[in-house]
């Protein structure tokens, strides 16, 4: 009997550190924004689908990208998103054409700058976007071969949704949706990024922090 002991101790050990996995594994904590019914339609479900999801350097906060915003979670905190920016809320009204085009379902990438203050982003036109978490401040940039040239500088962008547009400013009929930035990268310590524009590679030298 003695003998069986060790083996029995063994196996109540086993047991013990199954259940702890199946604990640990099968508890998920899920965050989740309760959606307004009022807002709901035929879109509601596939531009809420995440699309990326990147935990902050500080591991205090998770960064997720659906089609049309970048919110902020606390990991404390799942009931609702502490921040969220619009990345480009006024595709809204083209939600049809994008369907019809799949381009709803394009999968854009989300990032962190090294000190999780700025949040970057794509967009169609070859546009990304960028979020100051502090300063509320946000700006639209665009990815080009004439943008890329040595110490050229990066001029914000503006898309004008209706009526009479500035000399700046693009309208949102004017989009080309063939061009898109889907994945985007920071450097962990310097302040350079780059965002992939179809089939060409960008390297710039961010400005905004």
């Amino acid at each position: 009997m003695n003998g069986l002991l060790p083996m029995q101790s063994l196996f109540t050990s086993l047991c013990c550190i199954h259940r702890a996995l199946l604990l640990f594994f099968f508890c998920p904590t899920v965050f989740e924004e309760p959606e307004d019914p009022s807002n709901r339609s035929f879109f509601s479900e596939i531009i809420s689908s995440i699309s990326d999801v990147k935990f902050s350097h500080s591991g205090r906060y998770i960064m997720t990208r659906d089609y049309l915003t970048v919110k902020v979670w606390d990991l404390n905190m799942e009931n609702r998103p502490i921040e969220t920016y619009q990345v480009h809320d006024y595709l809204r009204s083209k939600l049809c054409s994008l369907y019809e085009n799949d381009c709803i379902f394009d999968k854009f990438e989300c990032v962190w700058n090294g000190s999780d203050s700025v949040i970057m982003t794509g967009s169609y036109n070859n546009f990304f976007r960028m979020f100051d978490r502090n300063t509320k401040r946000d700006v639209t940039l665009e990815a080009s071969r004439e943008n890329s040239k040595p110490r050229a500088i990066l001029k914000p962008r503006k898309v004008c949704v209706g009526g009479k547009r500035r000399k700046d400013e693009i309208s949102v009929d004017s989009l080309d949706f063939s061009k898109k930035i889907l994945h985007t990268a920071w450097h962990p310590s310097e302040n350079i990024i780059a965002v992939a524009a179809t089939n060409n590679l960008y390297i710039f030298q961010d400005k905004v922090n």
